[in-house]
Parts: structure tokens; sequence; C-alpha cells
């Protein structure tokens, strides 16, 4: 059944100069979206039900970055490395322009796309993003990310390693296992979308894919996530940006959210109302829609 519901999903790489394989998926064909999953996440980081996508004759990229699935890792990698990788993406599909989305922990590297390859973008949504924390906001996560941001900020990678291990470990054993004990104190909101059995279908490929080859890549994510963001240069983003975002988020504080989108001129924040985490996966079309209406 898993086959055949993703019958139509091409699985794709490219090797890159320093000779890592880039892997991502495609589906669909028409205008090209490029999508940048979530924490941990993989080119599998797609939906079961893809009517979103086909009613709105896209065709849909799903990248994953290095570290995850057939991705291979890059110790030390911020975020410019990824950046130049989707741009090389492109270049191997035949693509000058793209919509752009991410989530959660995609949000960043959205960003950094926009920055430093912004002739490449049409026009982008950033939901429920990660954006750079003050100490005080770490208390407003769930416990597994306040701690996994505050081992990062102070670039402990064996600290990180450590808060870490045990969901991947619950992961490896059951792939919602390790995400469901993460979760337990979120909205119930998100409880809700992660009730649903074709979230949880393709919540449990996108985790097998992403962690294929161990948890490193997690690892890696979460100390340049952590860090200082020095490598995006805000002040180059000239992209038509929504950011989308629930107050009741615990997982990427609300309050730092709206504090980074004050920072970008081009950007406009939408509140999600007095919801959680996982509320896009129920509003995709209204998402897209708005996403499709700022093309040039």
């Amino acid at each position: 059944m898993t086959d055949d519901l993703y019958a139509d999903v091409l699985d794709e790489d490219l090797i890159r100069p320093d000779g890592r394989p880039v892997a991502w998926t495609r589906t669909g064909s028409g205008t090209p979206l490029l999508r940048l999953p979530g924490t941990p996440g993989s080119r599998w980081s797609i939906r079961a039900d893809r009517s979103a996508w086909t009613d709105r004759g896209l065709q849909v990229i799903t990248t994953e970055r290095p570290g995850y699935g057939r991705s291979s890792r890059l110790p030390g990698r911020r975020f410019r490395e990824h950046s130049d990788d989707l741009a090389a993406i492109l270049d191997h599909l035949g693509l000058d322009r793209v919509y752009l989305t991410g989530g959660s922990g995609g949000g960043p590297h959205v960003l950094a796309f926009a920055a430093h390859h912004p002739d490449r973008v049409v026009a982008a949504t950033i939901t429920v993003g990660l954006p750079p924390l003050e100490d005080h906001e770490y208390d407003a996560m769930i416990p597994l990310n306040a701690a996994a941001f505050r081992a990062a900020r102070a670039g402990d990678e064996a600290g990180v390693r450590e808060v870490l291990t045990p969901s991947y470990e619950a992961m490896q054993a059951g792939p919602l296992a390790g995400l469901e004990a993460a979760m337990k104190t979120a909205p119930a909101s998100d409880l809700e979308v992660m009730s649903d059995p074709r979230w949880r279908l393709a919540q449990t490929k996108a985790i097998e894919a992403a962690f294929a080859h161990g948890m490193d890549g997690w690892v890696d994510e979460t100390l340049a996530m952590g860090g200082d963001w020095a490598d995006i240069d805000l002040t180059a983003i000239k992209t038509s940006l929504t950011w989308w975002h629930g107050v009741a988020d615990r997982n990427c504080p609300f309050p730092a959210a709206r504090r980074l989108v004050d920072k970008l001129p081009t950007a406009t924040l939408r509140e999600l109302g007095d919801l959680g985490h996982f509320e896009p996966y129920r509003r995709e079309p209204e998402i897209l829609d708005e996403l499709l209406s700022r093309g040039a």
C-alpha cells in the first residue's frame, strides 16, 4: 500500500563537487515549488494526500539537508552550504526560478536561499519557522527543543547529541514513538494533527528515511540553528515573504518569530490563531494559494 501511495514520486540525486550526494524527491508537473522540510526531515517529508499540489498544477521538489537520508553529512555546516546545494538542484532540473516554502527547521534555510540566491526565488513562504531565540524563550519550548538548543547555543556538540539520543533511539524502535514523547506537552491542536492516519503514514516514511544512516545530520543541524546565523545576511533578502505562525507554538516560540519578521522589510506575518506547530498541515491549500498569488 505504501509503495502504491508513492508511485508518482521520483527519487533523485546529484553529486556535488566535493563528492557529496544530495538527494530530493519530485512529484507532479507544472509550476515548480521547492520545499524545505522541517527538522528532522528528509526528501520523503511529503504529504500522503497530495491533492493540494495536483489541484494547483505544481511540480513539487522536496529536498533533504546534509546528513539526512541519502544526502551525505557535512560536519560543521551552517546555512550557506545547503543554499548552494539547492541552487545546484535547480540547475540540474533546468529551473531558473521557483516558488519556495519551508517549515520549522526549514525556515532558516529558506532565509539563507533567499539571501544567497535571490534571483532564483519568485516568492517565499515560511510556516512555523525556527527564528533566532533569546535566552528566556527556551522555557517556552517543548523540553527536548529547549535542552537541545541550549546546548547548541553553547557550541556543545556532545551535549546536543546527549539530549537528542533518547528521542533518536525511540524513533529507531518506532518512527513516531520519539516524536510523540517529545510532543506530549504540545498544544491540543498538534496532538489532533498527529492522530490523523495519513499524517502518521507520511511522517513514518519521512523519519525512517531521515535516519537511514544515523543521527549525525540532526546533531549538525541543531548546532547550526542554535548558533549565530552569521552566514544569513537578512539585509540581502529582497524576496516577497509570508511567515505563518501559531501563537501557541511550543516548538518555535511565536514572539521570536514576530521579532525576526519585523527585521525583514519584505516580510508579512500571518497568525494561525492560538494554535500550535502542526496547524499548517491543515491549512496548506490556503497557504499555497497565498504564496502563488505573489507570483511575478
